[in-house]
């Protein structure tokens, strides 16, 4: 079953929650870019529910640039209170990206057309460029999230990690299950037609066949 909120979804919140909601946490008091982060427009991002967290609630968080100690804060939201946000898509954030990773950009986008896939930025690419805060490092990797809507296409993982190896950067991310499970592309890549590979969903992980995640098949169909 397709889960209603999914990891990496951007949501936008209820200002008045939010302020809320960060007033009552004492160790965020000062704290660079948390009391204006709602006003100022800017998203955040649905994580993992944590052991003990409230049923019912959003579990969402707020990664803070590096410079302000790259610290990731999770808080907990009622659902009423978040509503989703338009995913940002590799070509929507080129314009953050340094001058040395046009050349990757640009073949990473070409790949996506060739199989009718919009990759999606996330990690410090994706927080640059929405929030002009200086995410990115000369060591940071470029973090892709590849949605798919059934089997993994043909190709595509042996062309990432063609692009990667002439790249400047590492390219990190996870294919996109049609359930909302993430695999990490590089573990998928070099799974064998025999191994399991680890999908990651906002509350749980799973151990699956790497054959039946890249033919496409739903988690819980008969071999």
């Amino acid at each position: 079953m397709a889960e209603a909120y999914r990891r990496h979804d951007l949501l936008d919140v209820e200002p008045g929650t939010w302020r809320a909601v960060t007033a009552d946490r004492a160790d965020l008091a000062g704290v660079p870019h948390v009391a204006a982060w709602i006003e100022n427009g800017h998203p955040l991002i649905l994580r993992r529910s944590h052991p003990g967290e409230e049923p019912g609630r959003v579990p969402v968080g707020l990664p803070l640039p590096p410079r302000d100690g790259k610290r990731r804060i999770g808080l907990a939201l009622p659902p009423e209170a978040v509503r989703p946000r338009r995913p940002v898509h590799l070509s929507d954030a080129r314009g953050a990206c340094p001058p040395a990773w046009a050349g990757t950009v640009e073949a990473v986008l070409a790949l996506g057309e060739r199989h009718g896939l919009a990759p999606r930025p996330f990690g410090s690419l994706l927080w640059q460029s929405l929030t002009g805060l200086p995410y990115l490092s000369e060591s940071s990797d470029l973090d892709l999230l590849w949605p798919t809507v059934g089997a993994v296409p043909s190709g595509l993982l042996d062309a990432l990690a063609a692009i990667e190896a002439g790249a400047p950067m590492r390219l990190d991310g996870e294919i996109l299950l049609p359930d909302g499970g993430g695999v990490n592309w590089r573990e998928l890549h070099a799974a064998g037609p025999s191994d399991d590979v680890l999908i990651k969903y906002r509350d749980r992980l799973v151990l699956r066949g790497a054959a039946a995640v890249l033919a496409g098949e739903p988690a819980g169909a008969a071999a």
